[in-house]
């Protein structure tokens, strides 16, 4: 890949990663302090402003660098995750819940805004490859970000949503798998078992959703 390229993929992919990370970490930290901790919001990490939400090493560097070495076939980073004291909950393994549900959830909305904007563009009959080529990252980046999420394994989103729906022995037992949660997730991308029996299958699945919900908008704005 020479530069020009690589340049012109972060110009397309900079907006979308960006609203993506900084939606995903405040509605953490929003929804956390609607239920009773203020910790991320005390700190002014429930902001869109997305220069607290950045980790220089997780959100830039080491993208970048995948990106380079794989041609772009493979991507991975994090962002400075939104500090939340479930213990300060109104309703500690309850809430949990929705905390750690609130980031996917904002990035399946977000998909869906990128998508309808990609309908408006080809109804409209825009067809500036710029603006093309950003709506589709928009809807592939927050539809990555949503299922990956959602892997039921801590510290992602989804095993705290696991461990919060679990019965408190088999919880217990899950949430200390937290520490060797991410070894376990980078162990399963290496080994193409996240992609192939999670990522893949379950990206078709939302895209069908996502197309499914908004097929009606579609069909009202088509001239």
């Amino acid at each position: 890949m020479n530069f020009s390229d690589l340049i012109q993929t972060v110009l397309i992919y900079a907006l979308p990663v960006i609203f993506a990370i900084t939606l995903h970490e405040a509605a953490h930290g929003y929804v956390a302090h609607r239920l009773g901790d203020n910790t991320a919001w005390m700190m002014g990490r429930v902001t869109l402003n997305p220069m607290p939400h950045i980790d220089p090493m997780g959100t830039i560097v080491i993208p970048a660098m995948l990106y380079v070495v794989t041609g772009g076939t493979f991507l991975f980073g994090y962002a400075r995750p939104v500090p939340v004291n479930f213990g300060r909950l109104h309703h500690p393994k309850r809430d949990m819940i929705w905390v750690s549900f609130a980031g996917p959830a904002i990035n399946f909305i977000q998909a869906l805004v990128w998508l309808l904007a990609f309908y408006l563009l080809n109804i409209l009959g825009v067809t500036e490859a710029y603006f093309v080529k950003m709506a589709l990252a928009g809807v592939v980046v927050n539809v990555s970000m949503f299922v990956f999420n959602l892997f039921p394994l801590p510290p992602l989103d989804g095993g705290r949503v696991l461990v919060g729906l679990l019965p408190w022995r088999q919880a217990v037992w899950l949430s200390k798998v937290e520490p060797y949660g991410m070894f376990i997730v980078l162990a399963l991308v290496a080994f193409h078992i996240l992609n192939d029996y999670w990522m893949g299958p379950l990206m078709k699945w939302t895209l069908f959703a996502m197309s499914l919900l908004l097929s009606p908008l579609e069909f009202l704005l088509k001239p």
